[in-house]
């Protein structure tokens, strides 16, 4: 029997970090990853549905307006007080999603593979946030097209996502400025810049900065507090682990 492991493509049967890869590389890789064809799908399967039973026009626009304004909130949401906040790591069965969807990110941030969002909890999410407003604005027709959406928006969420932890400058300052905000949340400072390609909600709730504004570097950077003597009183993660990582994680690769 063929497991999730086995019925990935050749290109995904090895590690692969972004640092160390090229654009074309890249698109590769995205397009073959496993996690982005589901969301394809997904959408496929939501267009598909709306199509069984549409909105009307406006609903239907106004789903797909307050689908894409809703998820970068729910992003930053989720990022700042569930992901960055020091609670799912002390509860057990929850340690386990916490270490995959994002203390493995920030203990190695070029990782491709712990890059992308786990489907367990990223597709749930998703629902979650864009297809009850979809429904309250166009009935059935419209909670499909806002999942669609969302599924869509991910997907572009991802891409940027990996461009910013791709060795290269934008030449767009746009896209530049992105980049070196994201690099400083991981590189710097994690306790802010929380958006990925819209900072909007960050500079409302007062968690966005430019580098210069936060010239001491964090000492929980790449641990995200989990350090090891909190790893003495809450181990779950560290057996995940095979321990609790320090340092910069070029130089942990080099040693």
């Amino acid at each position: 029997m063929k497991t999730a492991e086995t019925m990935r493509s050749g290109f995904w049967n090895r590690s692969h970090h972004l640092d160390r890869m090229t654009f074309r590389e890249l698109v590769v890789a995205y397009i073959q990853y496993p996690a982005i064809i589901a969301y394809v799908l997904l959408s496929a399967v939501a267009i598909g549905l709306y199509a069984w039973k549409p909105a009307p026009l406006l609903p239907t626009l106004g789903a797909i307006a307050v689908a894409v304004f809703i998820y970068p909130l729910a992003w930053y949401a989720i990022h700042r007080w569930m992901l960055h906040n020091q609670w799912m790591f002390k509860i057990a069965p929850l340690a386990a999603t916490w270490k995959r969807i994002h203390y493995d990110h920030h203990q190695d941030p070029n990782h491709l593979e712990v890059l992308f969002g786990a489907l367990h909890t990223t597709v749930p999410t998703i629902m979650l946030a864009t297809a009850p407003l979809g429904y309250a604005i166009g009935g059935f027709g419209g909670a499909a097209i806002a999942t669609a959406t969302g599924l869509l928006t991910t997907c572009f969420y991802e891409f940027c996502h990996c461009i910013q932890h791709l060795a290269y400058k934008p030449k767009n300052k746009m896209l530049a400025a992105m980049k070196a905000r994201h690099m400083a949340h991981h590189f710097h400072d994690e306790k802010g810049n929380f958006g990925i390609t819209n900072f909007m909600w960050d500079r409302l709730f007062g968690t966005f900065y430019e580098r210069q504004e936060r010239p001491e570097k964090s000492p929980t950077v790449f641990n995200l507090g989990y350090t090891p003597e909190v790893a003495q009183r809450w181990p779950k993660v560290a057996e995940l682990s095979g321990g609790v990582a320090t340092g910069h994680p070029r130089q942990r690769s080099a040693e």
